[in-house]
């Protein structure tokens, strides 16, 4: 127990070690609790922010939600009906939830899928109707040589099955944008086209699209400009650097700031989730794919006895990432 403690009051002066970077004051032994507070994370509103879970796997569930409440938001990203709770412990959103679907390359464009598909789905949206969420994420599949036009079918033939349930119950059913040109071969829902052509085949307000940024710029480019004329399509923004899917900094192409301007002036009230994966220079290594876990070591952290952070609080340049990713989006 001890040790657990430890590690969630290191993660928790991490976090504000972060953000008082972010807001350009430094750690050293005179910076005290008022200027911690003062230089906390102030969201301006416009932006509900979140985070995408498995790009933070190094840290436990509970520790992730220790960091964004630290940091200042309250939603992670991707998160199934087993641990809900543990976002209801520490009053965190859902703000995508997953685990109906099969896998992100057998998903509605194959028929073959659809019954199993619709048993999943259908019990997810009971359990998010009685848990209070809003927001469900699915996926097409992969081509395996299937025309678009065929796969835009059996999405409809299948999706329309289980809108009447999502209507009912206020859930947001978001199909995810991917790009088949790095990450994602094959994947047939690989542009912003074929996804809006999709949502108008449905043809219900409560079927949306998950529009990365990252995957839409890697695909197809032209973001600002899709998103003014295509919001009304998308339900959900996912972030990340290009290339690379790292920081969304001055490191990589995208200029976020002008990004957001732009979803916010749609009047989207949604949530935009930051799932990049963090490398910042020291951390090579130590984030790698979905699923994995291991943290870096741990410093010792600890007080001088009146308040003041001593030299050793560690400022995880992981975490701080991410809340230089919120502070970029914050617009």
């Amino acid at each position: 127990m001890r040790s657990l403690l430890s590690r969630r009051e290191w993660l928790r002066k991490a976090a504000q070690a972060s953000m008082l970077a972010a807001a350009g004051v430094s750690v050293t032994p005179g910076t005290r609790a008022a200027e911690l507070s003062a230089a906390r994370f102030q969201n301006r509103g416009n932006i509900k922010h979140s985070v995408a879970q498995w790009t933070y796997g190094f840290l436990s569930l509970e520790e992730l939600c220790a960091v964004v409440n630290d940091i200042g938001f309250a939603a992670i990203d991707l998160i199934g009906p087993q641990q809900w709770q543990i976002l209801k412990d520490h009053g965190i959103d859902c703000s995508m939830c997953n685990g109906a679907e099969i896998s992100l390359t057998e998903g509605w464009n194959n028929p073959d899928y659809h019954s199993t598909l619709i048993s999943n789905y259908e019990n997810h949206i009971a359990l998010m109707a009685q848990a209070g969420y809003k927001n469900l994420i699915c996926f097409s599949g992969n081509r395996n040589g299937m025309d678009d036009e065929t796969g835009l079918q059996h999405c409809a033939d299948g999706l329309k099955q289980i809108m009447s349930l999502a209507e009912r119950n206020n859930i947001v059913i978001q199909m995810e944008l991917f790009n088949s040109k790095i990450d994602h071969p094959d994947y047939m829902c690989d542009s912003s086209a074929w996804g809006i052509e999709l949502c108008k085949r449905i043809g219900s307000p409560n079927f949306k699209l998950l529009y990365d940024i990252y995957h839409m710029q890697v695909q197809e480019g032209d973001v600002i400009r899709t998103i003014r004329d295509h919001h009304q399509w998308f339900g959900h923004y996912h972030t990340a650097g290009v290339p690379g899917r790292n920081e969304i900094d001055d490191t990589q192409e995208l200029y976020y700031p002008a990004i957001m301007r732009a979803i916010v002036a749609t009047g989207f009230d949604g949530y935009v989730a930051q799932e990049f994966i963090p490398r910042r220079p020291g951390t090579e290594g130590a984030q790698g794919t979905e699923g994995d876990s291991a943290p870096s070591p741990i410093p010792t952290a600890g007080g001088n006895g009146d308040g003041a952070l001593t030299p050793s609080v560690p400022s995880d340049p992981r975490i701080a990432s991410l809340a230089q990713a919120i502070a970029i989006c914050d617009v």
